[in-house]
């Protein structure tokens, strides 16, 4: 490589414990992740060995509290890690962040027998969640979820099909929201259900145009009892809960889509720097070094952007604006980012022998995934001018 190839990101970060678990997070992504990515998407296979290597590295828990196992690091740190994670393998860098969203509910609105009981399996002990919200005729409006919980006694017992669940049916444990009450986001209640409980069962996995190594599919309910100790926050909350778990979740998304943006570049500017065209490396046609100056732009105003949204999170002050901001624009620059890096390498971006092709078949993904980028807008909207009138 040359001295045009790329650089490892340089990354603001608040103290010397966060600097070095960005170093454990390279070393373990060099060693684990990045020499088996392309031939494990390929092949369609799941990294549940990664998993459990991120779980017993304290990185499936970094930004739930330390007495539960977590790792206490502010999101400002966690989404780093993300999109480091992303930036090797999104499989992986999503599958942590959905993990991280499918146990907020608990951490969040869970009382402290349940999380004392939950938790410290859910962070560090190996297992993998998935989180239920979207139903096949409840995407975008998702209070209108038809999932039904309906109470006997102590127990609740659990009907409907959700869609859409990355980690669908590999997953040891579903956050679920279901109906309660009557219609609207009023009437929704959050529960823990085990991976294993009986009556719940997954469909064959969507075959899908990227992001082919994780699955997702739809989660059926036939009759799985709950108990009510497995019930999160008050009856009726549950809708309130899966909002809030959404706001930080889609920083989540926004700190991998940055990440698939940083590799698509890097990738770009290797090609560019070794191969030579008219007598001098493809790196020094102006034309093409525009390009890769509107990349790099892009992928800079993202990361500031999803990191002051993290800030904010972290100080406790309102996030869900910017969080929904920073969703928009991430993923809208990722697709922008990783086109041109198919662009830049020519006929062999449109080849799976290079990775930039994968790239910009994943970026699409988060355009749509955790609300797509319309509903992002209708957020900041509402924002800005309030609610619609009826």
């Amino acid at each position: 490589m040359t001295d045009h190839g790329p650089q490892p990101v340089e990354r603001q970060l608040p103290t010397e414990e966060a600097r070095d678990l960005i170093a454990l997070v390279r070393d373990l992504v060099q060693r684990e992740i990045e020499p088996h990515a392309a031939e494990e998407e390929d092949a369609g296979r799941f990294p549940r060995e990664v998993f459990r290597l991120l779980s017993s590295s304290g990185l499936l828990a970094l930004p739930y509290a330390e007495e539960f196992g977590g790792g206490d690091q502010p999101y400002e740190v966690y989404l780093q890690v993300l999109e480091e994670l992303a930036a090797a393998r999104l499989t992986v860098g999503l599958g942590v962040s959905v993990h991280t969203l499918a146990c907020h509910a608990l951490a969040g609105y869970g009382s402290k027998e349940q999380q004392a009981e939950h938790l410290p399996a859910m962070l560090g002990g190996g297992l993998l969640g998935a989180y239920c919200l979207s139903e096949p005729s409840a995407g975008s409006d998702a209070a209108s979820l038809r999932t039904r919980a309906k109470r006997d006694g102590d127990t609740w017992t659990l009907e409907g099909t959700k869609a859409w669940i990355t980690h669908g049916g590999i997953a040891d444990f579903y956050t679920v929201l279901a109906r309660t009450g009557g219609e609207g986001a009023h009437g929704i209640t959050a529960f823990l259900v085990p991976g294993d409980a009986p009556g719940l069962s997954a469909a064959v996995p969507e075959r899908k145009m990227g992001m082919k190594g994780s699955p997702t599919a739809q989660v059926h309910f036939d009759g799985v009892r709950v108990p009510d100790a497995r019930r999160i926050g008050e009856e009726g909350q549950g809708f309130a809960i899966a909002l809030s778990a959404l706001d930080s979740g889609r920083l989540g998304i926004a700190a991998c889509a940055v990440g698939i943006a940083q590799a698509a570049l890097d990738e770009a500017l290797s090609f560019l720097a070794e191969r030579q065209q008219f007598g001098r490396p493809l790196v020094d046609f102006q034309g093409l070094r525009f390009m890769l100056a509107d990349m790099a732009t892009q992928i800079e105003a993202g990361r500031a952007l999803y990191l002051a949204a993290a800030r904010l999170r972290d100080a406790g002050l309102p996030f869900s604006k910017q969080a929904a901001m920073a969703k928009l624009f991430c993923t809208d620059a990722a697709m922008r980012v990783t086109t041109d890096a198919v662009q830049l390498l020519g006929g062999y971006g449109y080849t799976a022998d290079f990775p930039a092709e994968r790239y910009m078949r994943e970026a699409k993904m988060l355009q749509i995934v955790e609300g797509t980028n319309q509903i992002q807008r209708l957020v900041i909207a509402r924002h800005l001018a309030g609610p619609e009138s009826r």
